[in-house]
């Protein structure tokens, strides 16, 4: 079992009387009458701000893209991809049918031009072509997308497809689509597609083509900025929606709506319920150093464990907080290889004994099993200093 190094820091706000219990709103309030489920997140603690059916298992159509487009991100944070990368489309890809951006088979398009054809447009086409490049063939994509599913503990999602396209056994429920775009959003250049109103493909050729977000609050609601829109004839008018507003950003979800009218209005008046009742207080951005590891027998001896998702604490308008802990756990012999990401220690902060959030630790980069040479030096250097 790893040891672990715990650092239990007391921080003073300048703010006071914190309420944590903020998921018992949807007993007050009624925000989403013309849908099957529905929830409100506030993305940096997750906390639950509304919920209605929120664990009920139904089809997420084109909301699907969220884990697609997810794992995409992952890809090029790892440096497995890169943004101006050719992807090209097999026939299969080519053949998917719902909205696409019309590829054809042996067609070329960068990883940045196929993301804004999946993120904007919605293609179907542009999935499948970038799950058979990241994982070898979609079977072995959707394969990831469920291991990631398992990852962030999501238990009633089960995917079959890479694209939302009808299919037994394809299933999600709000709660774990707004953990999915919860992790989403942890890569902040992924709004700059989501967030897109309107942009064009093939610009240079005959065949320019118009794309327009299938998401309209991006365009009518101020800040707005994503994330995925769905629907088929089973799982009717579905969004995930994302909004930032001073340093707050919140998800809503709705599964079900009979028009898009619904749908629209009724994440409207949930967004509209979150940036008047809540407040954010940041502590960390994401990728800030809080600690260091020590790498066993790595080619780098230490390595930064660093925030692996943007952290603060949330309260209720006209309400405080003080004497927030930050408890800070780093493990304890670390042995190489580790890969920039992996998972080094826990950031946990509470009040009163109850934990307000928790996340993750990752390491800043890579630290290779070490050389035998490298190894012999820092022997010798530890005798010499013993000497």
């Amino acid at each position: 079992m790893k040891k672990f190094i715990t650092a239990i820091i007391a921080i003073a706000f300048t703010f006071s009387a914190f309420s944590p219990v903020v998921g018992a709103e949807e007993k007050s309030v009624q925000l989403t009458e013309n849908a099957r489920s529905a929830i409100l997140i506030e993305r940096d603690t997750g906390q639950v701000l509304y919920e209605k059916n929120g664990h009920e298992k139904l089809p997420p159509a084109s909301m699907t893209k969220i884990m697609t487009m997810l794992l995409i991100m992952e890809a090029i944070d790892k440096g497995e991809l890169t943004w101006d990368e050719k992807i090209r489309t097999s026939e299969y890809a080519a053949s998917m049918g719902g909205s696409q951006i019309f590829l054809e088979p042996g067609e070329e398009m960068t990883t940045d031009e196929m993301l804004r054809g999946i993120a904007i447009a919605s293609g179907n086409d542009a999935s499948v072509a970038m799950a058979e490049r990241i994982a070898g063939s979609e079977a072995a994509f959707v394969d990831r997308m469920n291991a990631k599913a398992k990852e962030l503990g999501l238990e009633n999602t089960l995917f079959q497809n890479p694209t939302g396209l009808p299919a037994k056994n394809h299933y999600s429920t709000a709660n774990d689509m707004a953990v999915m775009a919860k992790e989403l959003l942890k890569y902040e250049g992924i709004t700059k597609y989501t967030g897109q109103y309107e942009d064009y493909l093939r610009q240079d050729s005959e065949k320019k083509f118009w794309l327009v977000n299938t998401n309209k609050l991006v365009r009518f609601y101020p800040g707005v900025d994503g994330l995925k829109t769905g629907f088929t004839q089973e799982a009717k008018y579905c969004l995930t929606a994302t909004a930032k507003k001073d340093n707050m950003r919140v998800i809503a979800v709705v599964f079900g709506a009979p028009t898009p009218k619904d749908r629209n209005a009724q994440i409207t008046n949930m967004l509209d319920f979150a940036f008047s009742q809540y407040k954010t207080h940041p502590m960390y951005e994401r990728n800030v150093a809080v600690g260091r590891v020590e790498i066993s027998k790595g080619s780098e001896k230490e390595v930064d464990a660093v925030t692996s998702e943007p952290i603060s604490v949330l309260t209720k308008k006209g309400e405080n907080t003080d004497d927030v802990e930050k408890e800070i756990t780093v493990n304890e012999n670390v042995k190489a290889p580790v890969k920039k990401g992996d998972k080094v220690g826990k950031i946990v902060l509470k009040k009163g004994g109850e934990i307000l959030s928790e996340s993750d630790l990752v390491a800043a980069k890579d630290s290779n099993e070490a050389s035998w040479w490298q190894l012999f030096k820092r022997s010798m250097g530890h005798f010499s200093k013993l000497g």
